[in-house]
C-alpha cells in the first residue's frame, strides 16, 4: 500500500515592534506592528489517505481536535470548496517545536501552513482559491505566516504590508517557566490605562533605534511589554540580561512571554543565551530569515514523494 505524504514547514514570528491603540467598540484594538519570520519551525506532514481529516500533534499540550487552528484551517478550506461535511481525505501530524503562549504565533503558523498544504491537496487546477482571505477568519496574525520575511501590519495585524528584509540576525529567544495568554496581555493593558497607570514603554534597542534599513531606524517598543512585566517582573530582568549581553534590540514579542534579543554574530548570541539560561528560563537560539525562504515552502514541499507502508 502506497500512500503520498507532503512536508511544510511553519516559521515563528517575533513582533520587532507593537503599537496598541485604544480599544475599539467591536473589542479589538487597532495595532500597528513590524513582523519578522524566524528559522525556528513546526513542520506538519500531510498524508493522503482515505478517512475523515485527522489531526496529532507530538506536544500532548496541543489539542488535536476542532479548538486547534489548523483543524478549523482544514475545515475552512472544505467549506470554501463546497464540499460538505466533515474534510476528508488527509491525515495531519504536527511536530511541534515553538513554544506556546510565548508570543511566537506557532498555533497561527501552523494553520497558514495548513491551508498551503490541503489547498496543494484539495484544490483541483484551475480553481482559485483566496487562503488570505479563509487566514482573516481564523486570527488577526495567520495571514502574515502566508506572507513572511518583515512586514507591516495594520488594523487587527491583517492589514498587510511587506517591506524589504532587515538584515540578518542571530536570535535568543529567552522563555520563562510560564505562558501569557493574548486576552491577558491586553485585559492588563487596559486595565492599566483606565486605571490612568503611567507607562513607560521600553526602548528595546541601543543607540535608539534598530538600523533595519539604509537610512531609517526602527524603534523597537512594544505597548503590552510595560503591563505584562508590572504583572512578571522576571521578564525585565531576562531583557535587561540580554540587553547588556551586547543585543541591538531586546523586547518582549506579541504579548509575551518570549524575550528576544538581536546579535550581529552567533558567538554574541550564544553567550547571551547562557547568561540568562537559568532559574526556570529556558534559551533557544535562531536567527531571523527572509520571505523567500518562508515564501518558498507555499512553492514546493520538502519531501512530497511516495512512500510505502
Amino acid at each position: 500500500m502506497s500512500t503520498t505524504s507532503f512536508r511544510v514547514r511553519a516559521y515563528a514570528k517575533i513582533n520587532l515592534s507593537l503599537a496598541v491603540g485604544p480599544v475599539r467598540t467591536d473589542g479589538y484594538h487597532p495595532l500597528e506592528t513590524v513582523f519578522q519570520s524566524l528559522a525556528l519551525h513546526d513542520t506538519l506532514a500531510a498524508t493522503v489517505r482515505r478517512g475523515v481529516f485527522a489531526l496529532t500533534c507530538t506536544d500532548p499540550g496541543v489539542p488535536a481536535d476542532t479548538r486547534n487552528l489548523v483543524w478549523r484551517a482544514a475545515q475552512r478550506l472544505w467549506e470554501a470548496l463546497g464540499r460538505r461535511g466533515e474534510p476528508h481525505g488527509v491525515a495531519i501530524a504536527i511536530d511541534k517545536h515553538i513554544p506556546m503562549q510565548a508570543g511566537l504565533g506557532g498555533g497561527s503558523a501552523d494553520a497558514a501552513a495548513a491551508l498551503v498544504v490541503l489547498h496543494h491537496i484539495w484544490t483541483p487546477r484551475g480553481t482559485t482559491i483566496d487562503l488570505a482571505a479563509i487566514a482573516a477568519g481564523l486570527g488577526a496574525d495567520v495571514p502574515y505566516f502566508l506572507m513572511g520575511g518583515t512586514a507591516l501590519g495594520l488594523g487587527r495585524g491583517d492589514d498587510l504590508y511587506p517591506l524589504a528584509d532587515a538584515p540578518p540576525y542571530h536570535v535568543v529567544l529567552a522563555l520563562p517557566g510560564f505562558g501569557v495568554s493574548t486576552a491577558a496581555a491586553y485585559g492588563w493593558l487596559d486595565a492599566d490605562r483606565a486605571a490612568g497607570v503611567t507607562i513607560h514603554p521600553g526602548n528595546g534597542a541601543a543607540g535608539g533605534g534598530l538600523p533595519l534599513w539604509p537610512g531609517r531606524n526602527l524603534l523597537v517598543v512594544n505597548d503590552l511589554e510595560a503591563s505584562v512585566l508590572r504583572r512578571h517582573p522576571e521578564l525585565a530582568r531576562v531583557r535587561a540580561a540580554l540587553a547588556g549581553a551586547g543585543a541591538r534590540a531586546a523586547a518582549m514579542t506579541g504579548s509575551g512571554s518570549a524575550v528576544f534579543g538581536l546579535f550581529d554574530t552567533d558567538a554574541r548570541a550564544r553567550r547571551a543565551a547562557e547568561a540568562v539560561a537559568g532559574g526556570g528560563t529556558i534559551a533557544l537560539l535562531t536567527r531571523t530569515v527572509d520571505r523567500r525562504t518562508c515564501q518558498r515552502v507555499h512553492f514546493s514541499f520538502a519531501s512530497s514523494s511516495p512512500r510505502h507502508a
